[in-house]
C-alpha cells in the first residue's frame, strides 16, 4: 500500500485570483505559481463565504479550516462581535486537528488569526507563528510552538526578518529537517501581499507604476453608498481615486506578489531535494481578494469577483495536469477534497463538498450556485453566467443603500453593467433572488429578513 500523500496547504493574505499570471494578469510576474498551476490543477472559479465584520480575513480563515460556512465555522453569529468571530467553533474538526488524528504530522508556520485553542488541537508543532492580524513586514510578532497551548503575552518575540522571508526560511528548515515515518501536512500561512506592502529591492523597483495597466473596472469613486467607504482598507487611497495613485499601489501590490513567488519557490525547491515532491500534493490560495482600485474601492469589504474570487492551485499525486476548471466551487470545498485525495475521508455534517471527482474528470458539475456575505449590509449570489448583488442600508451604522445590481458575467466579467433595472432580465433577477433566500435558509444568516 502506497504511503499517504504529505500536504502542503499555503494561504496569502489579500491574493486575489486574478492577480497571477497563469489566472488572469499578464502584468504580475509569478513564475512559480504559474509552474504550480501549470503541473496540476487551477480551480478558476473558487469563492469565499465572506465576512462579518471588516476583518473578513478572520472568518474565511475559520471556514477553510473547518469546510464550512460562516455561521458553522465561527462561535458566533453575532454580526459585528469582532472578538466572537476570531474564535472557530468549539469542537469543530479543523483540517490540522483532522489530519492529525489521521496519522499526519502537523506543522504549523506563520498566519493563524484565529484563537490559541483550535491552534493547539489542530498542530503538533510550529515556528514563527503569528496570532494576529496584520503588521509592519519587518517587526512581525510572533510566537515559538508551545505543546501546552499557553502563549502569553510575554512569550511573544518581534522578528525583524521580512515577513515572507521569516516564513520561508520557517518552512524550509522543516522541509529539510523531517524524518518522521509519518505523512506531514504543513500549514504555511503568509502575511503578503497585505499591506504595508513594502517589498524589499529589487522587487520593490520591478514594476513601473507609469507602466501599468488600469483594469477596466478603475473608476474615481464608488457609484453608491455601499455601506463601507470609511474602513480602514479604503483610506489607503485618496478620494476621488487618481489613476496615477492607483497605479503606484497596483505596482506595490505587485512587487509583493512577485516577492513570495519568489520564496514559495525556495519552498519547491527544499520539497523537490528532500525527495519527497512526487508524493506531496500541494495547495495555494488566499483568504480573500482585494479591489485596489477597482469599482472605485481600495479593500476586500464588498461583493466583486476581484474581492470574493480567491486562487485556487493544487498539484501533486492524482491530480491531472495543465488542467483549468471553471465549475463554480467555496473555498471551504478545499478542505474535503485534501481529505478525498489522501484517503481519511472528510468530517461529517460540513458544508464543504470534495471536488475530487471534477478535478479528475469524472464529471463537469461543482456548485449550481455560491454565496456570499458581508456584515448586514452585502449579499450576493452567482450562477454560472449571472450575478446579483444586494445592498441593505444597515440598522447598527446608518450606512448603505437599499440597491441590486444584477450582472452578466459572460458577456460582462468586469461587473460594469447592472441589469438589474431592464424588464428583459427580470426572470434572471427574479431566479437569482429565490437562490439568494435559499441559500441564507441553508446558513441560518441571521440577517436574512433584511434581504428578503
Amino acid at each position: 500500500m502506497a504511503a499517504k500523500p504529505n500536504v502542503i496547504f499555503i494561504i496569502a493574505d489579500d491574493h486575489r485570483y486574478s492577480a497571477i499570471g497563469a489566472t488572469g494578469e499578464r502584468a504580475v510576474r509569478t513564475p512559480v505559481l504559474d509552474a504550480l498551476a501549470q503541473a496540476g490543477t487551477i480551480m478558476a472559479q473558487t469563492h469565499i463565504n465572506g465576512g462579518v465584520d471588516g476583518a473578513v480575513c478572520v472568518p474565511c480563515r475559520a471556514c477553510v479550516n473547518t469546510g464550512t460556512h460562516i455561521f458553522q465555522a465561527t462561535e458566533s453569529q453575532r454580526i459585528g462581535d469582532h472578538a466572537k468571530t476570531k474564535v472557530i467553533r468549539s469542537g469543530a474538526a479543523t483540517m490540522p486537528s483532522w489530519f492529525r488524528s489521521h496519522g499526519y504530522h502537523t506543522h504549523a508556520i506563520g498566519k493563524w488569526h484565529n484563537d490559541t485553542a483550535s491552534f493547539s488541537a489542530g498542530f503538533c508543532g510550529g515556528d514563527a507563528i503569528f496570532f494576529g492580524g496584520m503588521s509592519d513586514h519587518r517587526q512581525v510578532p510572533v510566537f515559538d510552538y508551545h505543546a501546552d497551548g499557553r502563549y502569553p503575552s510575554e512569550a511573544r518575540r518581534i522578528e525583524t526578518t521580512f515577513s515572507t522571508e521569516l516564513f520561508t526560511d520557517a518552512a524550509v528548515g522543516f522541509i529539510e529537517q523531517y524524518d518522521k515515518a509519518d505523512p506531514f501536512f504543513l500549514y504555511l500561512a503568509y502575511t503578503s501581499p497585505h499591506d504595508p506592502r513594502t517589498a524589499p529591492e529589487p522587487y520593490a523597483g520591478m514594476y513601473d507604476p507609469e507602466q501599468i495597466p488600469l483594469p477596466p473596472s478603475y473608476r474615481e469613486e464608488h457609484p453608491f453608498d455601499n455601506g463601507e467607504l470609511d474602513i480602514r482598507d479604503e483610506k489607503l487611497a485618496a478620494y476621488p481615486r487618481r489613476k496615477e495613485e492607483v497605479r503606484r499601489h497596483i505596482a506595490d501590490y505587485y512587487a509583493m506578489i512577485s516577492h513570495m513567488d519568489h520564496h514559495i519557490g525556495k519552498v519547491m525547491q527544499a520539497l523537490t531535494a528532500s525527495g519527497k515532491a512526487d508524493n506531496t500534493l500541494i495547495v495555494y490560495t488566499a483568504d480573500h481578494g482585494l479591489a485596489v482600485g477597482q469599482h472605485g474601492l481600495f479593500g476586500k469589504q464588498n461583493m466583486y469577483d476581484h474581492s470574493i474570487r480567491v486562487p485556487w492551485l493544487i498539484s501533486g499525486p492524482g491530480v491531472p495536469a495543465e488542467q483549468s476548471i471553471d465549475a463554480l466551487v467555496y473555498q471551504f470545498d478545499i478542505f474535503p477534497t485534501l481529505c478525498d485525495l489522501t484517503g481519511i475521508g472528510a468530517p461529517p455534517n460540513i458544508e464543504g463538498k470534495s471536488m475530487n471527482a471534477l478535478i479528475r474528470g469524472e464529471t463537469n458539475e461543482g456548485r449550481e450556485t455560491v454565496y456570499s456575505l458581508y456584515k448586514d449590509i452585502q449579499r450576493t449570489v452567482k450562477d454560472d453566467r449571472w450575478k446579483m448583488i444586494r445592498y441593505r442600508r444597515s440598522a447598527n451604522t446608518g450606512q448603505g443603500s437599499d440597491f441590486v445590481q444584477l450582472f452578466d458575467l459572460a458577456n460582462d466579467p468586469w461587473e460594469l453593467d447592472n441589469l438589474a433595472s431592464n424588464p428583459q432580465y427580470r426572470p434572471q433577477l427574479e431566479k437569482l433572488k429565490l437562490d439568494l433566500a435559499d441559500w441564507m435558509a441553508r446558513v441560518n444568516d441571521p440577517y436574512a429578513e433584511l434581504f428578503l
